[in-house]
């Protein structure tokens, strides 16, 4: 079975991080870095999953899923991670938002579930 592009089975309460980018021009690496933070975003302890898309024309939304504010501030310090930000300011993003919130309360659908 193939892997879902939804993060599922998360149970309130936890925290999530919006990501919300605009890419520049051009790939150097970015493609590389984005899918290693991923893969090592999932070894951190308190991450719970990740949902992703980016437009043709560069407009980008990543969502991760955390179980504190603790583990999220653990990730935004991780070494390889800051490193991939620094690298992000300079050259793989004409502008981001970054917003952080709590998530008390969430249902999937069309059937819907609280």
């Amino acid at each position: 079975m193939a892997s879902s592009p939804f993060a599922l089975d998360l149970k309130p309460p936890y925290y999530t991080v919006i990501f919300a980018s605009m890419r520049t021009p051009g790939d150097r690496g970015y493609e590389e870095t984005a899918k290693l933070m991923a893969d090592l975003a999932r070894t951190m302890p308190g991450y719970l999953g990740i949902e992703s898309a980016r437009s043709a024309d560069g407009f980008g939304i990543t969502v991760s899923y955390w179980r504190s504010e603790a583990s999220i501030r653990n990730w935004q310090r991780y070494s390889e991670h800051v490193m991939a930000q620094e690298r992000g300011k300079r050259e793989w993003y004409q502008h981001y938002e970054i917003r952080i919130a709590r998530v008390d309360r969430a249902y999937s659908g069309p059937e819907g579930r609280d």
